[in-house]
């Protein structure tokens, strides 16, 4: 038997412990379908916006978005698969979200997908489209654990193809970023640890990915650097998420959190470059005076992914017991 299928639903379970304890190379196999439990009636499908710009799109602590990863865009409506870091079996984890803009607004709403093929992940806090693809996704655990996600045909559920944990994980680690970036026909990944107010700061990962035809992921050498955020201070996680525009810049949001009903307060900062040459190799450069794009207070900014060739980012929230919200922003220029 192929150990990746061996061991998907045992490290899925386990959580990172497991991942951590198993190699890089043990990773999860071309898995079957299995029926996913029901998707609860605690994700929004409709929306209000406030006057700050934010549209709500989810009222309770299940329904914060945890991650995205815009699919599509047509005028003032984008469309994007995001993620949920419910914990509890049969809770959603994964949905698609309509967001209009705008005279666009009414079309704001969100639709639970089914989680097929493995065990439900526990705590999934970041989403990535695969470069190249369009129905394909990694989506990220906080202990480290990566899926390989693929959109059925009927749209109505992801299946996982593969799963297996980021390499060099270190002690304590806690995920919540996760981005793909792609030039000249390669591809790379960087993902971060949140980091922990003014005792822990970020740490950023870099390295190059490929995958093989069943879909299964390796990850070359690591490439590491620290990242402190100028703002949000006090009990901040210095990354909350990450993403990188067209040119190679490195924008990472920050987020404040001091309980589940807040206050919050949140910013994206133009931290640095990412640059993948030629030969497949990563170059991560960290700024040494973060530039802060913009800030936004009462909101939990878990989320944020840049359109490609509009210098737009959509942004999500996380606002535990107030559910979540998205809007743009432009910080990709």
């Amino acid at each position: 038997m192929h150990i990746r299928k061996a061991v998907l639903s045992a490290i899925a379970l386990l959580g990172a412990g497991a991942a951590v304890a198993a190699s890089t190379g043990v990773t999860a196999a071309r898995p079957g379908a299995t029926t996913a439990a029901a998707v609860p009636a605690s994700v929004s499908t409709s929306a209000s916006t406030s006057a700050s710009g934010w549209q709500r799109v989810g009222n309770d602590i299940k329904s914060g978005i945890s991650g995205l990863a815009v699919t599509s865009r047509s005028g003032g409506t984008y469309r994007a698969l995001i993620a949920l870091d419910n914990k509890r079996p049969g809770e959603n984890r994964i949905a698609r979200l309509t967001y209009g803009t705008g005279g666009s607004a009414h079309a704001t709403g969100v639709r639970p997908l089914e989680w097929r093929g493995g065990a439900e992940p526990i705590d999934l806090e970041a989403l990535e489209a695969v470069p190249g693809t369009s129905d394909e996704y990694l989506a990220v655990a906080s202990r480290g654990l990566v899926y390989h996600l693929k959109s059925t045909e009927d749209g109505k559920a992801v299946e996982v193809r593969d799963l297996s944990p980021l390499p060099a994980i270190g002690q304590g680690d806690n995920f919540e970023s996760f981005t793909l970036v792609s030039q000249h026909g390669r591809t790379a990944a960087v993902w971060a640890d949140r980091g922990d107010g003014a005792g822990r700061p970020a740490t950023l990962y870099a390295a190059p990915l490929s995958f093989n035809e069943y879909g299964e992921s390796t990850f070359g050498a690591v490439t590491k650097a620290v990242y402190r955020a100028p703002y949000p201070t006090g009990a901040v996680r210095h990354a909350s998420d990450l993403t990188v525009t067209d040119s190679g810049r490195l924008l990472v949001a920050s987020a404040s959190d001091q309980g589940d009903d807040g206050p919050f307060a949140s910013a994206v900062s133009d931290a640095g470059s990412v640059q993948l040459d030629r030969s497949g190799r990563v170059r991560l450069r960290v700024a040494k005076h973060p530039e802060v794009l913009r800030k936004f207070t009462d909101h939990k900014v878990e989320a944020v992914d840049c359109v490609p060739g509009s210098g737009v980012a959509v942004l999500g929230t996380d606002d535990e017991n107030a559910g979540g919200a998205v809007t743009t922003a432009r910080v990709c220029d």
